[in-house]
C-alpha cells in the first residue's frame, strides 16, 4: 500500500488518506481481505497525527470500503457499496414484514411500488 500526503494540496490530510485507500480498494490495488496497517502504524510512518488517519478509517468504514475486526486489524471489505448493502437489508426487512403480516407477493410488491412513485416523485 502506497500513499502519498501533499501538506501542500489544501486538501485535509484525512481526506487524502480516505481517498487513496478508496481508490486502491476499488481498482483492486488493495485486494478485499488486505488487511491495513494499524491506526497508529499508517500515522507515523505518513508524519500524521494518530487521530487524522482515524477519522479516515472511520469514514471508509462508513462507505463499506474496509471493515474492523476487532483485535484481528483492519481489512478491505467485500465489494459493493454502503448504500447498496443497506438496501438489499432494508429489503430483507421490508419482505420478512410483509410475510409475518400476511400480504400477498403481490401486495407487497405493490406497496413497494407506490412508496418508490412517492420517494422518486413520479406518477
Amino acid at each position: 500500500m502506497t500513499l502519498k500526503i501533499r501538506i501542500d494540496d489544501g486538501t485535509p490530510p484525512y481526506e487524502q488518506v480516505r481517498a487513496q485507500i478508496s481508490e486502491q480498494a476499488r481498482s483492486g490495488a488493495l485486494p478485499v481481505g488486505y488487511r491495513l496497517p494499524t491506526v497508529r502504524g499508517l500515522a507515523e510512518s505518513l508524519g500524521l497525527a494518530a487521530n487524522t488517519v482515524a477519522k479516515a478509517y472511520r469514514a471508509l468504514e462508513a462507505d463499506g470500503v474496509i471493515e474492523t475486526r476487532g483485535r484481528n486489524g483492519t481489512f478491505v471489505a467485500a465489494a459493493g457499496s454502503a448504500a447498496q448493502r443497506e438496501a438489499v437489508a432494508g429489503a430483507q426487512e421490508y419482505a420478512a414484514r410483509a410475510r409475518r403480516l400476511g400480504l400477498s407477493e403481490a401486495d407487497a410488491l405493490g406497496a413497494v411500488r407506490d412508496a418508490l412513485r412517492a420517494a422518486y416523485g413520479e406518477d
